[in-house]
Order: C-alpha cells, then sequence, then structure tokens
C-alpha cells in the first residue's frame, strides 16, 4: 500500500525536473518584444554588451546610441554586426574633419520586421565648431546574428547623406574684402586707370571692422554632386569705405585715355572742396601725382595771377614781339603758331600763348619774388595732403631764370595734380588742398586768391577756349582752360609734352601727354572726349 505514495512523489519530482529543463531550453522573450538568444561566450561580462533573458533589439540599440554618445567608440564595435576594418578611424575622422565637439543622441520607438530584423530611429544634435548645434535624423537597423541582437552599421548611420557614396564637407565661405567705393557708394569702373591709386588707399585701411571675416558652411555633396547646405555661419563682408571719387568722371577719364598711343593721365578735382574726382594714369608709377614735369605754357596761369597782383588787369595793352631778350639774358621767342602782335592786351596775349609778353612783363614786374609767392600760393613748394611728390619752384638767379620760370620752364616742376589744383583755384578763387579720402581740414588747407585774380584768370581762360589756342576743338559750353607745351632734353634730342588744364562747372582737371607734342594738338582732343563724356 505504500507504492502509491512513493510513485506520486516520484510523478511530481519528474514534473519539477521537466520543467526546469523546459524553461531553460526555450526561447527567451525580452521586454520589447522580441527573441533573445542566450549570451555568447566572453561576452557575458562586457557592460557594454547587453546579455541574459532581456538583451534584445531595444536594448542593444539603447546600449549603442549610449556608447556613442559618450565616444566609447571600442564598445559599439562590439555592438555591430560586420563591422568594416576602420569601423573606429571613421568615426574619429567624422569628428575631426567636421569639427564635432559634442553628441547628444535621443532614441525614438523601435519597430521590428519579423524575428530577425528591427529599426530604431533616433534624433541627434551635434555641435559644430563656430556654426553650432547640427540637428539630424537617423536610425540604427539591427539584425539577428549568432543568436544576438546586433547593430547593422552602414554610413547613413553617422548621417543619412552618407547613404550610396555621399560625403559631407566644411567650407569656407570667403567674406568679400574691405573695399572703397566711389562717393555714390558704387564699383569703380574697369580698367580704370586709378587702381594703384586705390591699392594705395586700401593700405591704409586696418581693424577687423574694416577687413570683414570669414564664414562656415557644413553642406551635403550627392554622387551626382549636387549640393545641400545644411549649417552655415555668414561671412561678414568687409566694410565699404566712400572715396571723393565720382564714378561718372571716373569712366569719363579712363575712357578719354583709350587709344592714346603715348603714356598719358588725367587728373580731376573738385574746385569747390579740391576732392580728387578722378585719376586715370597710364604714365606708370602714380605719375599722375609723383611724376615731375615742366608745365610749359599753363604755368601762365599763375604767372598771369602774380601780373594781376602786381597791377596789371586783363585788358591791360601790352604787346607781343616776336622775340624779347630780357636785360644781361637771352632772346625768347614765340611758337611758330604764334603772331607778333602790338596793342594786345593781357587776355588776348594769354589766349593765343604769346611767350614773350608774359617774359617781358614777368622781369619788368616780377623781380621781387612775385612769381615765387603766387605759385606757393596755388599750392608749390608744398607737402599735399595726398601721398605726392611737391611740385617746384625755385628762386630765380637771374632774368633768364625768371623769363623761363615765367612759361613753365627752368625750376618749374608740376605732376597732373598740382596743375588740376591750379586750374581749380582759378574757378573758385581758392587753392584747397587735395584729398581721396574725408579727412578733418587742417591750417593752411586753403589759400584764397586776392581779390579780383581768380576773376581775371576766368575770363583769360575762357578767352583760350573761345578765341585762343584751344578754339579749334570743339568743347562743351562753359569750359575755360590752357594749353601747354614744354620741350624737354632727351638722351637723343629734344621732345615735347603736351598739356591742357581747365575747368567747367566744378570740375577741373588736367591732361599731360608724355611726349606728346605740342598741348592743342594732342592733350585738348584728349580733354575734349573726357568732358563730352560727362
Amino acid at each position: 500500500m505504500r507504492t502509491r505514495p512513493v510513485l506520486a512523489l516520484l510523478i511530481v519530482v519528474l514534473a519539477i525536473v521537466g520543467g526546469s529543463v523546459y524553461a531553460l531550453t526555450r526561447p527567451a522573450e525580452s521586454r520589447d518584444g522580441s527573441p533573445a538568444a542566450p549570451a555568447v561566450q566572453g561576452e557575458a561580462d562586457d557592460p557594454a554588451v547587453p546579455a541574459g533573458p532581456d538583451a534584445g533589439a531595444e536594448d542593444v540599440a539603447r546600449a549603442y546610441l549610449t556608447a556613442w554618445e559618450g565616444a566609447d567608440l571600442a564598445a559599439m564595435d562590439r555592438l555591430v554586426v560586420d563591422a568594416p576594418d576602420d569601423f573606429i578611424e571613421r568615426h574619429h575622422a567624422f569628428s575631426q574633419e567636421l569639427g564635432i565637439e559634442s553628441l547628444a543622441l535621443t532614441p525614438g520607438t523601435i519597430t521590428f520586421q519579423g524575428e530577425q530584423a528591427a529599426e530604431m530611429p533616433f534624433q541627434g544634435v551635434r555641435q559644430v565648431e563656430e556654426l553650432g548645434a547640427w540637428p539630424f535624423f537617423s536610425a540604427l537597423k539591427l539584425v539577428v546574428r549568432d543568436g544576438r541582437w546586433r547593430v547593422a552599421w552602414a554610413p547613413e548611420t553617422l548621417h543619412p547623406a552618407l547613404k550610396d557614396g555621399g560625403r559631407l564637407r566644411l567650407r569656407d565661405l570667403p567674406a568679400e574684402p574691405a573695399g572703397l567705393v566711389t562717393r555714390s557708394k558704387e564699383r569703380f569702373p574697369h580698367d580704370s586707370g586709378a587702381e594703384n591709386y586705390l591699392k594705395l588707399l586700401a593700405g591704409g585701411l586696418s581693424g577687423n571692422a574694416a577687413e570683414g571675416a570669414d564664414g562656415l558652411a557644413l553642406e551635403a555633396v550627392t554622387p551626382a554632386g549636387e549640393v545641400q547646405r545644411l549649417l552655415e555661419k555668414p561671412s561678414k563682408p568687409g566694410r565699404k569705405v566712400v572715396t571723393t571719387f565720382s564714378r561718372t568722371v571716373q569712366a569719363a577719364a579712363a575712357r578719354a585715355l583709350d587709344g592714346v598711343e603715348r603714356p598719358a593721365a588725367i587728373v580731376a578735382v573738385d574746385s569747390g572742396t579740391g576732392e580728387v574726382l578722378a585719376v586715370a594714369d597710364r604714365l606708370g608709377g602714380r605719375n599722375a601725382f609723383l611724376g615731375l614735369y615742366p608745365p610749359g605754357s599753363t604755368f601762365k596761369v599763375v604767372t598771369a595771377a602774380a601780373l594781376l597782383s602786381a597791377g596789371l588787369a586783363p585788358d591791360s595793352p601790352l604787346s607781343c614781339p616776336s622775340a624779347y631778350t630780357p636785360p644781361g639774358g637771352h632772346p625768347f621767342r614765340n611758337a611758330s603758331t604764334v603772331t607778333a602782335a602790338e596793342g594786345v592786351t593781357l587776355t588776348r596775349a594769354f589766349a593765343v600763348s604769346c611767350n614773350t609778353t608774359f617774359v617781358e612783363q614777368a622781369v619788368a614786374k616780377l623781380q621781387d619774388g612775385g612769381l615765387m609767392r603766387t605759385a606757393e600760393s596755388f599750392g608749390f613748394n608744398k607737402e599735399l595732403a595726398v601721398p605726392a611728390t611737391t611740385c617746384k619752384i625755385g628762386r630765380h638767379a637771374d632774368n633768364n631764370e625768371l623769363a623761363s620760370d615765367a612759361i613753365g620752364h627752368n625750376s618749374v616742376l608740376a605732376s597732373p595734380l598740382c596743375m588740376a589744383l591750379v586750374a581749380a583755384a582759378a574757378e573758385s578763387g581758392v587753392w584747397r588742398q587735395p584729398s581721396m579720402m574725408e579727412r578733418q581740414k587742417q591750417e593752411g588747407d586753403e589759400v584764397a586768391l586776392p581779390p579780383g585774380v581768380a576773376e581775371g584768370l576766368r575770363a583769360m581762360m575762357r578767352a583760350v577756349v573761345t578765341e585762343g589756342t584751344a578754339s579749334g576743338v570743339t568743347l562743351p559750353e562753359g569750359t575755360a582752360g590752357k594749353t601747354g607745351t614744354a620741350e624737354i632734353e632727351t638722351g637723343t634730342g629734344t621732345a615735347e609734352h603736351a598739356w591742357f588744364i581747365g575747368y567747367r562747372d566744378g570740375t577741373a582737371f588736367a591732361v599731360l601727354v608724355e611726349q606728346g607734342g605740342g598741348g592743342a594738338a594732342t592733350a585738348l582732343p584728349v580733354a575734349a572726349r573726357f568732358l563730352n563724356s560727362l
């Protein structure tokens, strides 16, 4: 009778043992509903690799994102199936090349494709050096391999733009450099002839505000070469610095020199301010400001001002002999185009450029240094407020030197800039320091001409255009000026610089054609093209 209890007890024991075996051998189910397999030998002790009956797809995905966020690349590598040999190097290079400073990851809701595959979307925010926060969305793909869930890594896991051979790049966005613009805040005309002067001005600009700052862009490039900008720090353009130049006047000056075979220059200034409106320089080496040339008969504007200050009037009766010899000197003659005449006025002698009249009157009335004093009131022997050579006149030692100075030779040397300022003083009645940018006025920047002198000069310079040496070329109404031809010695003989200076409606100018011959024949047509383009 005792056999039945024993048998019953045996059945219970066998049931317990059998249940335990079944529990140990049936597939486990993780908390995310995915099947989980036993731990692989050697990985159970790795804290980065989830193990045990709860090591499902979501556990692996979260473990991978946690390791990635903490830059634990070795742990990430252990969670990846079939990882490329350069898995760790790729992540290092990605961060270094793009300037990644930190990474934050937020997992999404995992989804399953059967029992062997899953996908977890996630959102990431990278902090990029100089660019700031860079948000992105991607997904972790997971598969079961060797009984465990693993991350099926691909380049697009780093960023979707890397799929199928796409790439990411940082690209510099160069700042537009600090620039000089005309007074109307426009660019300078192409091939303006002012380039060397603008470089000079630009060299004086300083400071970060002037130079601007480069920008930076993070871009995705598809295999087909299409570019998408993902993140950007815009460049900061350099400050535009306004000059005194007029775009219209500069363009007219530049185009007026087109086709001129000899080295030449045009300088234009505002008669009322001294501001440089244009400089078209094809002399080379900034010689429109730095070069010194004998101004020839254009200097008669200064000599005429000295004679007016000494008591002559525009209508004073004078003579224009074919030759004149100063006391103790040598003969001075007129150009072949000048007809000797008696009873001419100072205005007429100026208009036809009679050398002998000016030589005779200078020797008679300017022995006391009056020519030099007047020239200095027109800016000679004075340092200019722009980078330029000082134009010169020296003290005369005898009548020959005084006579030669009076017609723009001997010690008299000037640049086109100086002669443009002479014309400006004649129009406005005040000689002014030149400027190419805004500047504070200083003592001596303005020198008023004596009463009546400017009025007399304007009458005489108008006569040059209406009845004198410039009357053979059509100039716009209101133009006044003075031609000049300056003889120079060369290595092979003599040559002549061609000049024309003048003004119209507040714009004063000087034209020089180096070794161009007669002023009326060569410089005057250039001036006409310039004025007709304004």
